[in-house]
């Protein structure tokens, strides 16, 4: 029997990367991000069905969970860096903060809710991507910290209530991706670790499948 995977962010990045680990594992996939091209051409390459949108739209959330009867993991990857350059919350403008929550924490919640009784027929995964900056104290890294804490947080209690989903909120830690180039700086985010090693290692945690909780791949 096929594994079935919804992917959120899936045009590039991490998102990309682990949709190409699990295609080469025989996955079917199915994937979404804003960008329709950059999409179209990676379900192209994976023989996977892309539907772009937005996924704080809830008629995009209605599509992608009618377009998952059967689903046996879900990866919250879509996310939104905020304001940048990244700035003090002393002066942090309020409505980009609101936007950010309804990007990073609200919209994974909405697409969790509307996948929950596939996710529970298969017993299936829900992967959130989040980061250390959840719970460190680096400067400038208060509003998009905030909403991943917000998406621990929310991940802890959905492990607790949905027992026989496996739930597990990763820190995959620093990417060399354009999220990580347009908050560093193109030249330090090319230091950093290729997305598709850290797609193996989440490919790894999906495959050992253990107990809900928070997971640090680097």
């Amino acid at each position: 029997m096929t594994n079935t995977a919804l992917i959120t962010g899936a045009s590039r990045g991490l998102g990309l990367a682990l949709a190409r680990s699990l295609a080469g594992a025989g996955w079917n996939l199915v994937l979404t991000a804003r960008g329709a091209d950059d999409l179209e051409r990676a379900a192209a390459e994976l023989g996977a069905t892309a539907i772009p949108g937005d996924v704080t739209e809830p008629e995009h959330v209605r599509r992608l969970a009618q377009a998952v009867p059967e689903l046996d993991l879900l990866v919250n990857n879509a996310g939104d860096l905020g304001v940048t350059p990244l700035p003090p919350l002393a002066g942090y403008p309020l409505e980009a903060f609101r936007v950010l929550l309804e990007t990073n924490v609200t919209a994974p919640l909405a697409l969790i809710q509307a996948t929950l009784p596939a996710l529970r027929a298969a017993r299936g995964a829900v992967v959130n991507i989040t980061s250390d900056a959840a719970t460190g104290a680096y400067e400038g890294w208060g509003g998009y910290g905030a909403t991943k804490a917000a998406l621990e947080q929310l991940s802890n209690v959905l492990s607790a209530e949905e027992p026989e989903v496996r739930v597990w909120w990763v820190d995959p830690g620093e990417m060399n991706t354009r999220m990580l180039a347009d908050a560093v700086g193109a030249e330090e985010a090319a230091a950093a670790t290729d997305p598709a090693k850290v797609a193996e290692a989440l490919h790894d945690l999906v495959k050992a499948r253990p107990a809900g909780g928070k997971v640090s791949l680097q």
